[in-house]
């Protein structure tokens, strides 16, 4: 049974830093994308950051272009998001997603994400 367990969120102030962590069981993960989505109050779930599981190949929304870094550590089997200069618009609950690599429909669309983990919260005040 795959498993995304997500942590790290909190509550933090505009120009703070939090990193993010999401911790992946159940089956192998190669060949995998692994993608940060998030969704804020009254809004929809929209992409954030993915990363390919065997290369580390990175992608990223513009809105956090050069704030956020995505990574993975494959003997930990986690991935993170690294969140600096954050925003008040940065404030939304972070999910974890996955998705074989071989999925077709792009990267950001969180219709083609397999699995889901539950979410942390993050709120950031001005």
């Amino acid at each position: 049974q795959v498993q995304l367990v997500e942590s790290g969120g909190g509550l933090v102030q505009a120009g703070d830093s939090l990193r993010l962590s999401c911790a992946a069981s159940g089956r192998p993960f190669g060949g995998y994308r692994m993608g940060w989505f998030r969704q804020a109050p009254e809004k929809e779930r929209e992409f954030v950051a993915s990363i390919t599981w065997n290369f580390g190949l990175t992608s990223y929304a513009n809105g956090v272009k050069g704030r956020f870094i995505i990574s993975r550590d494959n003997a930990k089997n986690t991935v993170y998001l690294e969140m600096n200069n954050l925003k008040p618009e940065d404030t939304a609950a972070y999910y974890c997603a996955a998705r074989p690599d071989s999925t077709g429909g792009t990267y950001d669309l969180g219709s083609t994400y397999r699995y889901w983990g539950q979410g942390t919260q993050v709120t950031v005040s001005s």
